[in-house]
């Protein structure tokens, strides 16, 4: 599974040849304020992220920290059902208005003027979108929520207007897009008149994000996007840096918080110390497979690859989460949330994010095997959390778990690099013989 080289098709470009170009370098590229919106080459040589993309992302630090904390706040106060719904409403239209621009942006980003201020105008719709978090958690009112989403879709309407202008042989396609993001938007909007109680705001909102995941598979059924393996991994690889980058964030201030109430404790600086390794091993886990490559050789894993990486974002937001509940509980006992319970909250958004990955890699090569060390760590991990009650508390379930982790990290590890050093005796077993081995 990790560690595999997958065939290439005729003309792609491998991952590990791609040069990477400088943001300094973008920023010196010549600008043009008008260019004609047609489809970027797929196997484009040096295809990065570009300087607007990163600013992209940065904004949406914002609304994910925001989301994160507000699941927090919520679980701390003894709502996590309201609070899990809530959160999974908002994080899917921060993942979903994510995503669309991600996957636009790789085929169509002729990075001109009215390309640039109409991301500009889906950055603003973030910024709104995450100002308008708390009231969708604490009373249930999407109205901030829901204009700053319709803001960020409209710009997105606009820019697939544009492409169906501008390429002619996937026309169809882009009207498609601009006609079901348009009929979408508009029951968002009509939503809001619905009655703000948690049965109506789920049914509701489950229903419209059952269309917006509909609008792709409707608009390319006949025509698909030109978009870049290379990039595509890339930008999802930067997501997730932003989703554990939330781990660093949400375990500092939680550890700043406790020291200054209650000093050092033997419970925090376990805690800590785990959330720091298990920052470290999900970080090898991802970055081990070889994403770009599953993605240059099997285009036709755009829908499942890209969608099946909701999985793994949201766990790694629901564990930031986690992990300060599990800092809060390691000393306190006033809070309405066991010690087990803190431990759960940290194991299943990890086993989570390892399933989604492994179920990931394993439809990318076809595989059926390999399942055994997945299944043992999945049950070392639901009994992690039991640990929470002898003597050691939330800081023994949260180290548990990271043992677990770190343990399953390691075989994939030595298992990707046998995998390596074995495609290696091959390509010297096929090499031609030399000009003096005649």
């Amino acid at each position: 599974m990790v560690g595999c080289r997958c065939p290439m098709p005729p003309g792609a470009v491998r991952c590990d040849k791609v040069v990477s170009v400088s943001v300094g370098k973008m920023l010196r590229a010549p600008f043009t304020w008008r260019a004609p919106m047609v489809p970027r080459p797929i196997h484009e040589a040096g295809r990065a992220s570009t300087p607007l993309e990163l600013l992209f992302d940065l904004v949406f630090v914002v609304a994910v920290g925001a989301a994160v904390d507000k699941l927090a706040d919520g679980v701390a106060d003894g709502h996590l059902g309201r609070s899990l719904a809530s959160f999974a409403m908002v994080f899917f239209a921060i993942w979903w208005a994510w995503m669309n621009f991600t996957w636009f942006a790789s085929s169509y980003d002729v990075d001109d003027g009215p390309y640039r201020l109409a991301v500009m105008l889906q950055m603003a719709g973030v910024l709104v979108l995450a100002a308008g978090v708390g009231q969708a958690f604490d009373q249930l009112d999407w109205t901030a929520g829901t204009l700053g989403y319709v803001l960020m879709r409209v710009s997105a309407i606009v820019q697939w207007l544009r492409a169906a202008r501008g390429d002619t042989a996937r026309r169809g396609t882009a009207l498609r897009y601009a006609v079901g993001i348009a009929v979408v938007q508009t029951l968002w909007l009509a939503r809001l008149a619905a009655p703000r109680t948690m049965a109506w705001t789920a049914a509701t909102f489950a229903a419209l994000a059952l269309c917006e995941l509909a609008v792709p598979a409707w608009a390319e059924r006949h025509e698909r996007t030109a978009w870049h393996p290379h990039h595509i991994a890339e930008r999802y690889g930067l997501f997730t840096l932003i989703l554990l980058g939330e781990l660093v964030t949400v375990a500092v201030q939680g550890l700043r918080v406790e020291l200054d109430s209650t000093g050092l404790t033997a419970g925090l600086a376990g805690v800590s110390i785990s959330a720091l390794v298990l920052l470290f091993a999900l970080w090898w886990l991802y970055f081990l497979s070889p994403m770009a490559e599953h993605l240059a050789a099997r285009r036709d894993l755009a829908f499942p690859w890209g969608y099946g990486h909701v999985g793994i974002f949201a766990a790694l937001a629901v564990l930031a989460s986690g992990l300060s509940i599990a800092l809060m509980v390691s000393h306190e006992n006033h809070l309405p949330v066991s010690a087990v319970g803190a431990g759960y909250l940290v194991t299943l958004p990890v086993t989570a994010f390892i399933v989604c990955l492994w179920g990931l890699e394993a439809w990318a090569e076809r595989s059926s095997g390999g399942w055994l060390p997945l299944a043992l760590a999945v049950v070392g991990l639901a009994a992690a959390p039991w640990l929470a009650l002898t003597r050691l508390g939330v800081a023994g379930a949260v180290g548990a778990t990271a043992l677990v982790t770190t343990a399953l990290t390691a075989f994939v590890i030595r298992r990707a690099s046998a995998a390596g050093s074995a495609d290696t005796a091959d390509e010297q077993l096929v090499e031609p013989p030399g000009p003096d081995t005649a």
